[in-house]
């Protein structure tokens, strides 16, 4: 590896990324990994571990790590001058290909900042998928020296994007620093594509949401004294496993074989051997990473050069577009499963982003969006109806349970879970196939249904 040292440094020139942001009162002081400004002031830092602050040259560079704006912490003039530059941002590792105007070489870029020249357009094909060009972003030549340069990539087994991806979850990480998962998250990637937008009903901190009037209710019927069940472990069979396909995935198509009147047409881009969930539910969900679209399909089998299936849904995942009033999808409740997946680079990163897919039975012949469809079998007001948010309570204390596990119960403080099918009452659902610790897992079960509240999102639509 070497430095690009003979370009000139330009830190007097730093372009500090100017966002229009309100002005905000001042906080108290931020804690590492926080974006900070001034009140008067429009230009954002990310404050670092060191007690620095870090500059973004500009809105792209931002836009690889930060979904939005939302929780910027303002600082007074005083604290800001303490805080002393300590470079620039660079681009998250995996996120974009970049180049410098003055070379047309075109480079991904690793972990610290380090480029590596992309061997050919094949090869960046099949990383980046057949529309890579348009991943390409020109980085200015005063900024080309806040990179240094690694082996080039010629084939491409010789990089592994989704690793680079999930290998940093904050610019602390990135500046080989102690990983402090940011203040200020954006919602959950896979490759390039946000799981929808940070604003999506999925993605949103419900910490502070009001109790629902009808929680008591509602947990009773669950169970009260029944425990959280991971539905996913060590076993390959447990959990719900999907694929990330590129837009040069070919479509094939899709026969609907029970509810085609709620279901998206096909043809759909499913691998010929992609991965089927054990059991009844033969879930099958394919993200495309390229045009950011999730694809799901319930009660799948292949079927000569398709696949059949009871019902099936497409979600723009640039979008918070929800199924049509009375709409199923590949869930009963006409929710996206993928969305609420625990997924296991999310538990390693430190941080899930999102609420949790869960499961209870029975439910109420009503749902609350952002679920679409009921599949109750009683009209009593104390059954939990599809879409309900439940969260884990303030004051339940996770510091006793293993790292992994406080992850996941952060998780349902901040973001809940969302009710959505029939099935184990407290069941949670999670990636299969991954390297799962069961005894860790299993530590949650002895988390009562008492321990959780229902909270208001919305009216009921029976």
């Amino acid at each position: 590896m070497r430095t690009i040292a003979s370009m000139p440094r330009r830190i007097a020139a730093m372009a500090v990324l100017a966002l229009l942001l309100p002005a905000l009162p001042a906080a108290a002081s931020p804690a590492p990994g926080s974006l900070i400004k001034l009140a008067d002031r429009s230009s954002v830092y990310y404050y670092a571990s060191d007690g620095k602050r870090y500059v973004f040259p500009n809105e792209k560079t931002y836009k690889t790590w930060y979904a939005d704006f939302a929780g910027v912490t303002t600082v007074s003039a005083g604290e800001m001058a303490s805080f002393g530059i300590g470079g620039n941002v660079t681009y998250r590792p995996g996120f974009k290909l970049v180049k410098i105007v003055t070379d047309p070489r075109v480079y991904a870029v690793s972990r610290g900042g380090v480029l590596r020249h992309v061997g050919s357009e094949s090869v960046a094909a099949a990383l980046y998928g057949a529309s890579w060009a348009q991943l390409v972003d020109d980085i200015p030549d005063a900024f080309f020296v806040d990179y240094s340069i690694g082996a080039e990539i010629v084939s491409a087994g010789d990089y592994d994007r989704q690793a680079e991806l999930d290998s940093e979850s904050s610019i602390n990480a990135d500046k080989g620093m102690v990983d402090i998962v940011p203040v200020a998250v954006s919602a959950p990637h896979v490759g390039n594509c946000r799981i929808f937008p940070s604003d999506n009903p999925w993605n949103t901190d419900i910490s502070g949401y009001p109790v629902s009037p009808n929680s008591a209710a509602y947990i009773a019927t669950i169970g009260a004294s029944k425990g959280l069940h991971p539905d996913f472990g060590e076993d390959p069979t447990y959990g719900i496993p999907y694929d990330v396909v590129g837009a040069s995935q070919p479509k094939v198509p899709i026969t609907f074989t029970a509810y085609g009147d709620e279901s998206d047409p096909g043809p759909y881009p499913i691998p010929p051997d992609a991965k089927v969930e054990a059991g009844g539910d033969a879930h099958v969900l394919v993200v495309d990473k390229d045009d950011c679209v999730l694809y799901e399909l319930f009660a799948a089998e292949k079927a000569g050069a398709g696949w059949n299936a009871d019902a099936g849904a497409v979600f723009d995942l640039k979008s918070n577009a929800l199924r049509p009033e009375g709409w199923t999808s590949a869930d009963a409740a006409g929710l996206p499963v993928f969305a609420g997946l625990v997924r296991y680079d999310e538990v390693a990163s430190g941080a899930i982003r999102h609420a949790i897919r869960f499961t209870a039975s029975p439910t109420q012949r009503a749902y609350i969006h952002p679920a679409t469809h009921q599949a109750g079998s009683t009209s009593d007001a104390s059954a939990p109806p599809m879409g309900l948010r439940v969260r884990l309570k303030k004051d339940f204390d996770i510091s006793g349970f293993p790292k992994d596990d406080q992850v996941i119960l952060q998780a349902m403080k901040t973001y809940g879970m969302l009710l959505a099918d029939n099935g184990g009452d407290w069941y949670f659902q999670g990636e299969q196939g991954a390297p799962w610790n069961d005894d860790d897992l299993n530590r949650l079960k002895s988390v009562p249904g008492s321990a959780f509240e229902a909270v208001e999102t919305g009216p009921l639509i029976k």
